[in-house]
């Protein structure tokens, strides 16, 4: 393992794409892994899923296992693949399962 770390994330996150509210958590996780920099995931629960749009992309990881990816429809267009998520994480990494992460085209801002 490349030293995953998954740790609750402080503070009430608000994930907007362009205008578009399409979810708020104060339950968000930290995913440290290696020399890259820390990424959040929110729980799924948290988001409105009604703006996603499952993918055919796929990528996989050797660390976390293979992330589904979804686009995101608001009124102001579409959001190619910009939500990723592990739905069955390797060992190690099962602590983001059911969690969504976004690509910086989505912002995740801390309140």
């Amino acid at each position: 393992m490349t030293g995953i770390t998954i740790r609750p994330a402080a503070g009430t996150y608000t994930i907007r794409a362009k205008e578009a509210i399409i979810g708020e958590t104060s339950r968000a996780i930290e995913l440290l892994e290696g020399s890259h920099p820390p990424v959040i995931y929110i729980p799924r629960e948290d988001i409105a899923m009604v703006f996603l749009d499952r993918s055919d992309m796929q990528t996989t990881c050797p660390y976390k296992g293979t992330a589904s990816y979804f686009s995101v429809i608001i009124p102001e267009g579409r959001l190619e693949n910009v939500v990723w998520s592990y739905e069955t994480p390797k060992d190690g990494a099962e602590g983001i399962a059911k969690y969504l992460a976004f690509h910086p085209d989505v912002t995740v801002q801390r309140a």
